[in-house]
């Protein structure tokens, strides 16, 4: 049994995927995930909230029929982005941006950066969202807009740091941090503090990362910022799972369940309980994993959440196989594998039934 555990930690922590968020348009977000594996989720972008991001404000600059047709389209886009029409969604975009520069509004230029950079990002085309990322700094450079440049700052580390590129993140990040506290904006020195954590982790700095996160923790606290919080509990947590802590990372878990639940932040929820069984199995403690397992499955059936439905036959197969129960974990692993089918993640049910092949093996 100790050997199957030792073999499940030792993949899962071959394969720890640092899902970092961008912090748009001067919203403070900030996630990061450990899972067993990355095919469950978008690149970089899981459970990324834009809902009061969208609410589309009309821009200041020169009245006139060009500028409301531009924050119309502004609007329509985000009326697109939230069915999930992402193609139109650029469509729209591009077109308020293009009004937006021949009127000279470079407020809303720059807003219209930040929201293409976000959603080229989320459609994976990282070089064209870190061009829009650099163009929205440039914006809040020029207009001397200290917090934009901050956020801006942390836009284009996070997403470096998706992109691989950990030293250009860290820079961008220090000096975020930097102007930060010299207009002692504590609020997104936080952000800043957490986004930094991010990049000590992957840099496999695991006890800074811990650091860096415990000091953002604080900071978020104090401005009563709670899906700020539960996103960096849960980066805490997996910085603890890393150093091998499991206890400890149980903790930090569970603090950002209570946080995201009192915020309905279902997207923090999950991860919080993939925290918990993946940090109580590591510790030797199942029984609290088989009930995180439980709430897991109860609140992906309630969102109708399908990919969450297949993490959690996953984490069941793997537990049950780590538990020497190779019955249940074989059961589990088939159903998981049909489900990978529908929703056509061919990785995964590639992964899926190499497992299975394994289950099988080891039960001759």
């Amino acid at each position: 049994m100790k050997t199957e555990r030792k073999k499940l930690c030792k993949r899962q922590n071959r394969s720890l995927i640092c899902l970092s968020a961008i912090a748009l348009l001067q919203v403070p977000l900030l996630l990061c995930s450990m899972e067993a594996r990355a095919q469950f989720f978008p690149r970089g972008f899981d459970s990324l909230e834009l809902e009061s991001q969208l609410d589309i404000p009309l821009n200041n600059g020169s009245r006139g029929e060009p500028r409301e047709q531009a924050d119309l389209l502004l609007r329509l886009g985000g009326q697109s982005y939230r069915k999930g029409y992402l193609e139109k969604t650029l469509d729209y975009w591009l077109q308020a941006l293009e009004i937006y520069r021949q009127v000279g509004d470079l407020q809303g230029l720059g807003l219209t950066y930040d929201y293409l950079g976000h959603t080229y990002a989320k459609l994976g085309r990282y070089e064209e969202a870190a061009d829009m990322l650099r163009r929205r700094l440039g914006v809040a450079r020029y207009l001397k807009d200290f917090q934009g440049q901050i956020y801006g700052l942390n836009n284009l580390g996070t997403l470096l740091l998706q992109t691989g590129n950990i030293a250009a993140a860290a820079q961008s990040l220090t000096e975020a941090l930097a102007i930060a506290r010299s207009v002692n904006n504590e609020e997104a020195e936080g952000l800043t503090l957490s986004n930094l954590g991010l990049v000590e982790f992957q840099r496999g700095n695991y006890f800074d990362a811990i650091k860096q996160h415990e000091a953002a923790i604080v900071l978020r606290r104090r401005f009563g910022d709670p899906l700020g919080e539960a996103n960096t509990r849960n980066n805490l947590g997996d910085a603890y799972r890393a150093a091998n802590l499991p206890e400890d990372a149980a903790r930090a878990y569970g603090l950002a369940l209570l946080l995201a639940r009192t915020t309905s932040d279902a997207p923090n929820q999950f991860r919080a309980f993939r925290g918990l069984v993946n940090a109580y199995t590591e510790a030797g403690n199942y029984p609290p994993a088989f009930r995180a397992l439980d709430k897991h499955i109860a609140l992906a059936k309630a969102e109708e959440n399908l990919f969450q439905e297949l993490i959690w036959l996953r984490l069941s197969a793997e537990l049950y196989t780590v538990t020497g129960d190779l019955a249940n974990a074989q059961n589990f692993y088939e159903q998981a594998i049909d489900l990978a089918r529908v929703l056509e993640d061919t990785g995964e049910e590639a992964l899926l039934r190499n497992d299975l092949a394994q289950i099988l093996y080891q039960g001759r």
